[in-house]
């Protein structure tokens, strides 16, 4: 046992720069793993101007110098997120109000449709069976409820933090966008002069998970434009929230479209129930995805990521367990550093040549 394991590490370890990257990432991980709370704003803001550091040089180029492109760029992000503020959330919120109050009239037309199903089905559904769902229901409810209050009053000083980041957002995302080579040349002090097994996986991974993210962006933004002018035609209640949860669906591969689509389900069905409305509204919804995987995807996404199906799965599972929300929309370009990592990490053989 001892000689294999001693195999192996001559093999992948014989290589200086394999020790060095292999300490990097290992320093690194732990470092995002036990302060990713605290590290998140940076971390986002660093996301942020690396995304936009492909808009930053396009101002270059046409004679703009990079302090005031990285102007531009932050007065953009600014102007997004003050309409996400005083536009977008409160007509989500106003839906979302709307929504709970209708909430009781939705339970009770589900109430009398459930009590129906011993009738029209008796060896199938029992009487008991449908009050034993009924009760759960109502405890679940229930329990959501008294969350909702815990969180409501507890979030004070969550929204304050949240503000403040806010604030601090733009500013940092501005610094890292105007002095971009300072913090870079900063770094690479700290880097041994022989950087070549570095320098090929962020070759790679420069290319593949900045349009990977980038796409991901643009496929949510038209996914839930297009969702929202297909529901707001329709006339389908809570347009604008049913439409953005389709839109964010897309950041989870194969499971979000399947999710989203149960609640876009039941509220054309309590708003229609199965008329020719109910039909054409799920299938104008069901032409959607269907060019969000036939047609879109393989446009912005063509050659980006080369994983395994299972690969993106776990990877989602994973990464989601660990960082929530964030950890799933990064998931796949997670997955796509360890990939490049293991596919350029040199062995034995490969140092031979």
């Amino acid at each position: 046992m001892f000689d294999i394991l001693q195999q192996w590490y001559h093999r992948h370890f014989t290589d200086p720069q394999t020790v060095i990257f292999a300490f990097i990432l290992i320093s690194g991980g732990l470092l995002v793993f036990v302060l990713n709370t605290h590290l998140m704003p940076i971390l986002i803001a660093i996301i942020i101007a690396y995304l936009a550091e492909g808009l930053v040089i396009w101002l270059h180029r046409i004679n703009l110098g990079r302090t005031i492109a990285a102007s531009i760029v932050t007065a953009l992000m600014i102007t997004a997120i003050i309409l996400t503020f005083f536009v977008l959330l409160p007509a989500l919120s106003k839906q979302i109000s709307e929504l709970f109050r209708e909430m009781p009239n939705m339970l009770a037309k589900g109430q009398q449709l459930l009590l129906q199903l011993p009738q029209q089905y008796p060896d199938y559904v029992s009487a008991q069976q449908i009050e034993d769902i009924l009760n759960l229901a109502r405890t679940e409810l229930t329990s959501i409820g008294q969350r909702v209050v815990t969180i409501s009053l507890s979030s004070v000083a969550g929204i304050i933090t949240f503000l403040v980041y806010m604030i601090l957002l733009p500013l940092m995302v501005f610094f890292f966008l105007k002095d971009k080579g300072i913090i870079l040349h900063w770094l690479a002090d700290f880097l041994p002069e022989e950087r070549r097994l570095l320098r090929t996986v962020w070759a790679e991974l420069d290319i593949k998970i900045a349009s990977y993210v980038r796409g991901k962006v643009i496929e949510v933004l038209i996914i839930w434009v297009s969702s929202y002018i297909a529901f707001a035609l329709m006339g389908l209640n809570y347009a604008m929230l049913l439409s953005l949860a389709v839109g964010l669906s897309v950041i989870i591969p194969y499971v979000g479209a399947t999710v989203v689509t149960f609640p876009v389900a039941l509220i054309a069905f309590f708003q229609w129930g199965f008329t020719s409305e109910f039909g054409w509204l799920m299938a104008i919804y069901g032409f959607i995805q269907f060019l969000d995987g036939n047609l879109l995807v393989p446009l912005l996404f063509s050659e980006v990521v080369n994983l395994h199906p299972v690969a993106i799965i776990v990877a989602v599972v994973f990464f989601g367990s660990l960082w929530g929300v964030w950890g799933v929309f990064f998931a796949i370009p997670l997955a796509t550093l360890i990939q490049a990592i293991l596919k350029a990490w040199p062995s034995e053989d490969l140092i031979a040549e």
